[in-house]
């Protein structure tokens, strides 16, 4: 039986610079523990029940990537809702992070409807943010790659996932980057995010494992010197 279930939204469709990675290291740091997970694929159009998922991940795409998957989200809104009320963890990255917002209004003036789980919208501009970036939380500094066009705008009271330190964010002018409701996490980080920042990794695995125990879990520390000469390594380039 496996100790926690991984639900990998759009793993064809949604996954750029790396992004499969984090389901790789969430695997892995579970591994190592001696506890395993169980990985469910949903690509696009297939039914899927999230009351069954302790974890939730979709990544970043192409733009028509994004323009393919967001009536499919459409159609999972109510469920998604429903399991980010519950509780369930989820990890959202660029597109995906997009799509949980509002809307997404293209450079063009198209709008794309969200599923409004961050109490936000994103605007596409011509500007491209893109390069390393380093984000201060309250699990320490993460590091990642950004490229993006769009700028993402949180409502007031709309949590962010920490300040920018080094790079663009959600918009190069507010110094904020990503979005937290409840265990669900939006972030423009790419990378991999997960392997270059252990101790999130493990936040996540944490609040999901406790989820499923319905007590608190206290994850036996691992050598992550490694992982955090990758993530200083990646914060001095530009």
């Amino acid at each position: 039986m496996s100790d926690l279930v991984i639900a990998h939204l759009y793993p064809y469709e949604m996954n750029i610079y790396g992004d499969t990675g984090n389901v790789i290291a969430l695997r892995r740091r579970l591994e190592w523990r001696g506890l395993g997970a169980w990985v469910d694929p949903v690509p696009v159009g297939a039914p899927y029940d999230f009351t069954g998922a302790d974890l939730v991940f979709g990544g970043g795409g192409q733009d028509r990537s994004q323009l393919q998957v967001a009536e499919d989200l459409q159609a999972r809104a109510a469920a998604i809702r429903e399991a980010v009320s519950a509780g369930t963890v989820f990890l959202t990255i660029c597109g995906t992070y997009q799509l949980f917002g509002r809307r997404f209004l293209t450079r063009e003036g198209s709008e794309i409807p969200g599923i409004g789980v961050f109490a936000m919208e994103t605007v596409g501009g011509r500007k491209r943010m893109i390069g390393n970036i380093v984000v201060s939380t309250q699990w320490g500094d993460l590091v990642g790659f950004e490229n993006h066009s769009g700028r993402t705008l949180l409502d007031p009271g709309q949590a962010a996932l920490g300040r920018v330190k080094k790079g663009y964010g959600n918009d190069e002018t507010r110094r904020e980057e990503g979005a937290v409701t409840a265990n669900c996490f939006g972030t423009y980080l790419h990378g991999s995010l997960l392997p270059k920042n252990p101790a999130f990794a493990d936040e996540l695995l944490r609040r999901a494992l406790s989820r499923r125990r319905g007590q608190g879990v206290v994850l036996e520390p691992l050598d992550d010197r490694l992982e955090h000469l990758a993530a200083r390594a990646a914060a001095r380039r530009p």
